[in-house]
């Protein structure tokens, strides 16, 4: 099976700055997309940023320029640098990945646990 570990959400205020990472653990063949999603009070979730195994990489036009993703394939890991923090960002941010392990001839998609975030002063 395959689990996604998130971890670096926190408090900080409008203008700050934070660091989400989530590190995919299991019998991980390969993967394919690993991304990130949140969901705000009332809201529906919705995508914030995608990076696929080639590099593509697509943003939500409310974070470009001020959020970036990255990924470490060597650790099955992924980052979002957010920056220029406003209010409207905070959220439960979970990560994504489109896995396949060693016992699946497909791919399949992962959550993790959520991490809240959280902009105010």
């Amino acid at each position: 099976q395959v689990q996604l570990v998130e971890s670096g959400g926190g408090l900080v205020q409008p203008g700050g700055s934070l660091r989400l990472t989530c590190a995919a653990v299991g019998s991980i063949f390969s993967i394919n997309a690993m991304g990130w999603y949140r969901q705000a009070p009332g809201k529906q979730r919705e995508l914030v940023a995608v990076i696929i195994s080639g590099g593509s990489i697509k943003y939500a036009d409310s974070v470009k320029g001020r959020f970036t993703i990255f990924r470490d394939n060597a650790k099955n890991t992924v980052y979002l640098r957010m920056n220029s923090l406003k209010p409207e960002d905070t959220a439960v941010y979970y990560c994504n990945a489109d896995c396949r392990t060693y016992s699946s001839g497909s791919y399949s998609q992962y959550w993790g646990q959520g991490t809240q975030v959280t902009v105010s002063s």
